[in-house]
């Protein structure tokens, strides 16, 4: 189990592996003799492919950051959370709805072709939904099914879909963010007698690459460069993308991916922070996002932090759950957790610039002002906007050169989290028949010891037991009997609800882009809610087991808004649904997701980083495509 002093006993450990290894590899081979000059290299994040041959993305998980959805694949739109964009791709602009929201017109793109010759129409579209709505099994068939009534077009480059209900968000299912509903191949798709079973290979896409080869075995997916790039969405966006191949490629330890790394085996990979360390000070040509301390990506619009299941006594109660809070000594939590290198948040969002301009700053003041009623008459003000300066503080004790201007500080750790105050959590709890032993340890109201059990992330890198094990050490301070257990179970204990505890993100990511919360918010809507044993559609949000009146008030007047027109009222319904989690605290969000990039800048340069963030600087999201015409050649590889 990770727990405080883990994290520099890690980096020793893997720079003491390096030592023992640096010798004994041997140059990687690439596949099929491709130049390396011409060739990016980059890691899969989720490892391995477990369905080497099958590229059906449409009919379960297929490993689609193989390079499927970030260079085969085209969707409609894409969001960039890093410039606030949504990107048209397959669509010419953004969607056109109707005044009550029942039926949604798209445009298309016109000149765009299919990596096997065949011009991209209208009849793709209508073809991709039709047999969504007609064949369960596939991804999208819940969605399709309950809204479309019907859908055809009107002309080659125009798509209508008329819905059975109001649905002023409909768009955001063909909205790819890590994920959405794909326009298939109507002419590929049509002769396959199954689609479920159809293994896609090889695959055809309206993104610039084309499948050249994959191992076997899984480890590895090679994609060469369309010839009429320029027929692509992102040929005629951004323009010609420089490397020739990528290639996608599986490790199967840190230590591998590291010393591929140092190798020049590896030109975009994603780390622990430990073993960011490490490349960073053994390479004299990796950078990491930021160039100098934190050096982590700290703009990725997911929030992490702890969930409690709803349905579970005592976590059905709210002054339980606040408790909880109170009783996390945050600074001492960043240390443990990601050894203060990422931003905290005491709402349920991501402190990632757009939104800290659009919430975080207009609710400092209410955050200031909100009070808990501890009894007796008696009020507490919970919110702290000192915490950045006393985690810059830790931060320096370790060693770390933070910055000394408030502004640069607060960037880096947050604008505030939640006072440590285990005296009023104390009181809380009291309120509601908790007692202490001799020993001090608490006691449920029954007399009987209070045991926390944390399901939890197998992976000790990973966010969710970076958090589980923080959280762990927190409350056994206060006087909690806590355990955290990983298991390779996690993810279906989770959805099924049979947990008290887990890891899992507090709340669904939104966008990244834009005002709308409509996607963090709707898994909490009653009509939702789902009974512990039956699996919940998706496990961050909908898995808490919670749901408000209120909140259910904000989420049907967020359905009632156009997202394109109505942006400011769009955002102060945000705001008002965001308090409302504050104040029932149905899960604790902690600090913004990081990722430990690194960039071996030996081959390729001008990667986007925080000097010059021109996309989203991940090579897993579907984005990525958009990042690779502005790579330029390094000068050590041209002539």
């Amino acid at each position: 189990m990770l727990r405080g002093g883990d994290i520099r006993k890690r980096f020793l450990g893997i720079v003491m592996v390096l030592a023992v290894l640096c010798g004994s590899l041997a140059f990687a081979q690439l596949p099929g003799g491709v130049p390396r000059e011409e060739t990016l290299i980059v890691d899969q994040l989720t490892g391995r492919v477990g369905t080497p041959s099958n590229f059906n993305l449409w009919a379960g998980w297929r490993w689609q950051d193989r390079g499927l959805q970030q260079l085969c694949c085209e969707p409609l739109w894409t969001v960039d959370y890093a410039t606030g964009e949504i990107i048209p791709g397959l669509a010419a602009g953004m969607p056109i709805y109707n005044q009550d929201f029942t039926q949604m017109t798209v445009i298309l793109r016109q000149g765009v072709y299919w990596s096997d010759g065949v011009p991209f129409t209208a009849d793709d579209v209508v073809y991709t939904i039709d047999l969504e709505v007609k064949t369960p099994g596939l991804g999208y068939h819940g969605p399709m099914a309950e809204y479309v009534d019907k859908v055809y077009k009107t002309d080659d480059y125009t798509v209508v879909v008329e819905l059975k209900k109001p649905n002023s968000r409909f768009h955001t299912y063909f909205l790819d963010r890590w994920g959405c509903l794909r326009i298939m191949p109507k002419h590929v798709f049509e002769k396959a007698e199954d689609p479920i079973t159809f293994e896609f290979n090889p695959p055809v896409g309206c993104g610039p690459y084309k499948l050249k080869d994959y191992d076997p075995a899984g480890f590895w997916t090679l994609w060469e460069r369309r010839e009429d790039w320029d027929r692509t969405p992102t040929g005629m966006l951004y323009g010609m993308p420089q490397p020739k191949y990528v290639l996608f490629q599986a490790f199967e330890s840190e230590e591998a991916r590291i010393l591929a790394q140092l190798r020049h085996e590896l030109d975009m990979a994603q780390h622990t922070v430990e073993g960011l360390r490490v490349v960073l000070q053994r390479s004299n040509t990796v950078r990491a996002w930021r160039k100098d301390w934190p050096w982590v990506v700290n703009i990725d619009p997911c929030i992490t932090g702890i969930m409690f299941n709803n349905m579970v006594e005592p976590y059905n109660i709210k002054d339980v759950r606040w408790a909880l809070v109170l009783a996390i000594n945050i600074v001492e939590y960043m240390g443990i957790a990601f050894d203060y290198m990422a931003p905290v948040s005491p709402i349920h969002l991501p402190p990632v610039p757009a939104y800290v301009e659009a919430f975080f700053q207009p609710m400092e003041g209410w955050l200031k002002n909100f009070e808990l009623d501890i009894g007796d008459g008696q009020k507490f003000k919970p919110y702290d906007p000192d915490i950045p300066f006393k985690l810059a503080q830790a931060a320096k004790e370790r060693g770390y050169p933070v910055p000394e201007d408030p502004e640069a500080i607060r960037a880096i750790f947050g604008i505030g989290w939640w006072k440590y105050a285990p005296d009023i959590a104390e009181k809380l709890l009291k309120k509601h028949g908790f007692t202490r032993d001799a020993n001090g340890k608490w006691c449920l109201p029954n007399g009987s010891p209070w045991k926390i059990t944390i399901v939890a992330d197998v992976n000790v890198a990973s966010h969710p037991l970076r958090n589980a094990t923080a959280v762990a050490e927190e409350w056994r301070k206060f006087g909690i009997d806590v355990i955290v257990s990983p298991t390779e179970a996690r993810e279906t204990l989770i959805l099924r609800g049979e947990f008290e505890v887990c890891d899992q993100w507090p709340a669904s990511e939104p966008w990244g882009a834009g005002v709308d919360l409509s996607r963090t918010f709707n898994f909490w809507h009653s009509s939702l809610l789902t009974p512990i044993g039956q699996p919940v559609a998706q496990g961050p949000g909908m898995a808490a087991r919670w749901s408000s009146p209120k909140l259910d008030t904000i989420i049907e007047k967020l359905q009632a808004t156009d997202p394109f027109a109505d942006i400011e009222e769009t955002r102060l319904l945000g705001i008002e649904g965001l308090k409302i989690l504050v104040e029932e605290m149905p899960t604790i969000p902690t600090y913004g997701y990081c990722g430990a990039v690194a960039w071996d800048e030996f081959y390729w340069t001008n990667y986007p980083g925080a000097e010059n963030p021109y996309s989203q600087p991940y090579h897993h999201w579907p984005n990525f495509k958009y990042m690779l015409p502005f790579l330029t050649r390094s000068h050590t590889t041209t002539g």
